[in-house]
């Protein structure tokens, strides 16, 4: 059986040492909700860690910002199976 790019993303948080990422379904404006709403596997919500979304107190934890760069570059280069390269890896850890 394939794996999905959520289980992947998981593999890859856990090996990184994040907390281990959660499926939900969500309401909202992302464009991953027209995907979903066609019935297309969707993985949305990789981006900062934070709270407050559209609201006067927004914000990222900057603590985060790294890590998750971390997690989503890791994720890309699996799934397409292509690496950023030393330099541009060099620039992100």
């Amino acid at each position: 059986m394939p794996r999905t790019a959520f289980s992947q993303a998981q593999r890859i948080a856990r090996r990184l040492g994040h907390p281990p990422l959660e499926e939900m379904t969500v309401g909202g404006a992302s464009d991953g909700n027209f995907t979903a709403g066609m019935g297309v596997p969707t993985l949305d919500g990789l981006g900062a860690v934070g709270g407050g979304a559209h609201a006067r107190d927004e914000h990222a934890e900057i603590a985060w910002i790294l890590p998750r760069t971390r997690l989503l570059t890791t994720l890309i280069e699996e799934l397409t199976g292509r690496s950023a390269g030393p330099q541009r890896r060099a620039e992100i850890t």
